[in-house]
């Protein structure tokens, strides 16, 4: 797998790949997507990034795997493409954004439109085998996302990041919060969502109102 990856990216995060981690994770997903049916498509591996140069970021929203279902993953975390049917985290994130804003529940969970405004759509893992949740986890996605973090923490300002469940707030866990604004609540999946913590915490309106007060667009969400 060679790293077609945006060019303001490549160049913040440049020292990774000459690490041997990333070696061996590019071994193991060109061997994955040669053997097995993974997700998303492999030209949309860096989508998040492709969609949403470094400079442009002014939003972060945390994932942890790519969907494993057929046609649903496309390498913007929560999104799904057109026509494909809401997953229940999805459908409580368009629910909580309709109490927050208003907004109306919309056609399709694909979230493109987000990820062109700004907002970096980010997985903690980048691949998954079809199937099989987890399956590329401890293969060293996991490290190579922690420098992005890293990277956009010490390298901008006044980025919001919207760090939803256990596994998000752990892996952004030395955000500095002085620089920037740290939304945290439970998971929006309906496990989460439904015991409470996920309903009514108004993260949509919390990040525009903070990025205007820094002079950056709202995010039409």
């Amino acid at each position: 797998m060679s790293v077609k990856l945006e060019e303001s990216w490549k160049k913040a995060l440049e020292d990774e790949f000459e690490k041997s981690y990333w070696t061996k994770l590019t071994e193991f997903v060109r061997k994955e997507y040669q053997q097995s049916r993974c997700y998303p498509p492999a030209k949309m591996i860096f989508n998040a990034f492709d969609s949403c140069p470094f400079e442009q970021v002014k939003v972060v929203i945390l994932g942890q795997d790519p969907y494993h279902g057929p046609n649903q993953a496309h390498g913007l975390c929560f999104s799904v493409n057109d026509g494909v049917p809401f997953p229940p985290s999805l459908m409580n994130i368009f629910k909580e954004l309709h109490d927050d804003l208003g907004k109306t529940m919309p056609k399709s969970g694909n979230l493109q439109d987000w990820a062109n405004q700004g907002v970096l759509l980010l997985n903690a893992t980048l691949s998954v085998r079809a199937a099989q949740a987890g399956s590329h986890q401890n293969k060293g996605w996991e490290q190579f996302t922690d420098s992005v973090i890293s990277a956009l923490n010490s390298q901008k300002s006044n980025l919001v990041f919207l760090l939803w469940g256990s596994y998000a707030q752990n892996k952004g866990k030395y955000i500095d919060s002085k620089k920037h604004l740290v939304l945290k609540s439970v998971h929006p999946s309906p496990l989460s969502a439904n015991r409470g913590g996920w309903f009514g915490q108004k993260h949509f309106s919390k990040c525009n109102a903070y990025l205007k007060a820094h002079g950056k667009a709202p995010i039409q969400w």
